[in-house]
């Protein structure tokens, strides 16, 4: 793993595969690390010819965390986004968009073919529409436009998130059986739920670097600004959308909206398949990214 800096911040890095090849830009979602991208995951993407990179987004994992800068009240931010104020946050997508171009630039490439899931695919969403000329292709995998008429999570959903976890260096067990029950709940319900596997990776980004706050502060980088949904219409790259149809978290309408925003893009609504990659779909999901990659820029 490398640190690199850019756009002001430190953020941490791997890359699997030969830099002499198309690069494929992994981007991580809400409050989850780079190694949310499962090894097997990265190099089976490497192994089909290109330069995998993925990375920690600030407030996650190895890079920045803006420890400095208290977790912003929503009830307060709510209120100002519906004054049409812009409310006072550390951060907005727009930055964590910025990021992701500043690594490629760091990296010395030119246009990246963009993979970003969940928060990480609005990120992907906002590069390919205000950099295009950056972007080779987009895979937005489980996530959303932003479009502020879309339905929310499932309520019991919502309240889980909302939920306070125990410290997992104070009381491994409850914050373990916390995150677990939280995993499970937004997973794939036609597909096994890996117990063991779930934690861990829970505990292993728990070790890695913990701080609640920072999914406080992206969760109002979200909010804080919408994707330009106009502007989503001018995306050229190929583009594909992969929802689940049983997602709890983002709704399968939310994909729906997305492939609808973009111009000629592709939907592979997969049944069974929740806010989560299981192993099963895997190669699947893996299959699809590379025949976007592939296919040709749109006039």
């Amino acid at each position: 793993m490398t640190k690199v800096e850019t756009n002001g911040i430190i953020i941490n890095y791997d890359t699997t595969g030969s830099d002499q090849e198309e690069a494929i830009l992994l981007i991580s979602g809400l409050g989850t690390q780079m190694i949310r991208w499962p090894e097997s995951f990265y190099d089976s993407l490497a192994s089909c010819g290109f330069y995998v990179i993925r990375f920690d987004n600030r407030d996650a994992g190895l890079s920045t965390h803006f420890l400095e800068s208290p977790v912003p009240d929503f009830g307060v931010l709510a209120a100002t986004l519906a004054e049409g104020r812009q409310p006072d946050v550390p951060y907005t997508l727009r930055d964590m968009a910025a990021d992701a171009v500043g690594l490629l630039d760091t990296l010395g490439i030119q246009k990246a073919h963009l993979v970003g899931r969940s928060m990480g695919g609005m990120i992907a969403q906002m590069v390919a529409s205000e950099s295009s000329h950056r972007v080779a292709s987009l895979v937005s995998i489980m996530s959303s436009t932003g479009n502020p008429s879309l339905p929310s999570a499932a309520p019991d959903v919502m309240a889980m998130m909302m939920r306070r976890s125990p410290n997992p260096f104070e009381d491994e067990v409850g914050f373990l059986s916390h995150s677990l029950a939280f995993a499970r709940r937004i997973s794939s319900p036609a597909y096994p739920f890996d117990e063991e596997t779930h934690s861990a990776l829970i505990l292993a980004e728990a070790r890695r670097a913990y701080d609640p706050g920072g999914i406080g502060r992206q969760i109002a980088a979200i909010g804080a600004i919408s994707l330009n949904r106009a502007r989503l219409s001018d995306i050229s790259a190929p583009t594909l959308v992969i929802h689940g149809a049983s997602d709890p978290l983002i709704p399968p309408v939310c994909g729906e909206d997305t492939a609808t925003s973009i111009p000629e893009s592709d939907l592979m609504m997969i049944d069974g398949m929740g806010h989560d990659i299981p192993s099963d779909l895997q190669q699947t999901v893996i299959d699809a990214i590379v025949r976007n990659c592939r296919r040709k820029p749109n006039k």
